[in-house]
């Protein structure tokens, strides 16, 4: 969200920012991920999270491995809640956040060994942010982007239709996986996050959200909260046929 100032983008944010999540994840997923990564990293690893919101992955990294976390994102609002939020918990000595461009960081080659990105990857595309972040890590690191997913070859015409709309660069996993490649690392594993995950910690809250907002009287905001209803009411027919996939690369 790189333009603060246009009217859309700012209701997305004030949407956003209060929730723990700005896009679809799960605490217990994520652990899963870091507990089968963590043999294969040094012990006190380089660790990033980019597009890292408002924290939920950040802090997340920071108590699972008790290492410093460089945290990045476009919105100031984002990474002010992160660093409030890192202060309640203890955790403010661990994370680093600042107001960056995913796209843009002038940080030294081979200067992470974990690179961490959920729901954040399609603002640059998936395959041009895993070339872009590509050469930040070690070789042997790992990246792990979660990537909005095709299921099925032949997702229903209403589905299709309306993510042909929003994110023309949406694959399937198959086709996620030759871009991985292709951007110079290979597949370690992936997994999907669950449908009960989304609504839990993402589309639950994020629909109870909607309804303080639902009556603002304000053109953008209106706009947002019917938008994100239609969001949510797609992913209730057809979830068997998308959702975020977790990527867990490491690059050659």
């Amino acid at each position: 969200m790189a333009d603060e100032t246009d009217a859309y983008t700012a209701a997305l944010i004030e949407l956003h920012a209060p929730l723990e999540r700005q896009g679809p994840g799960d605490v217990a997923h994520a652990r899963r991920i870091l507990e089968a990564l963590a043999p294969r990293l040094p012990a006190v690893p380089r660790v990033a999270d980019l597009g890292c919101g408002a924290g939920a992955g950040a802090l997340l990294l920071a108590g699972f491995f008790g290492c410093t976390i460089r945290a990045v994102d476009a919105s100031a609002a984002f990474v002010e809640r992160l660093k409030a939020r890192a202060r309640a918990a203890g955790l403010d000595r661990l994370v680093d956040a600042t107001v960056e461009d995913m796209g843009r960081l002038a940080w030294p080659a081979a200067s992470l060994d974990l690179l961490w990105s959920e729901a954040a990857a399609y603002c640059l595309g998936f395959e041009q942010a895993l070339a872009l972040w590509h050469p930040l890590l070690v070789p042997g690191g790992f990246a792990v982007v979660s990537e909005l997913s095709w299921f099925s070859e032949s997702p229903p015409a209403p589905a299709r239709d309306v993510w042909k709309a929003a994110y023309p660069a949406m694959g399937s996993e198959p086709e996620n996986r030759e871009r991985a490649v292709r951007a110079g690392y290979s597949v370690f594993r992936t997994e999907r996050l669950s449908s009960e995950a989304w609504w839990t910690s993402y589309y639950g809250p994020l629909r109870a959200r909607l309804d303080a907002l639902r009556d603002r009287n304000d053109p953008a905001m209106r706009h947002v909260v019917r938008e994100t209803e239609q969001e949510i009411a797609l992913f209730e027919r057809f979830h068997a046929h998308y959702g975020y996939t977790f990527y867990v690369l490491e690059r050659v």
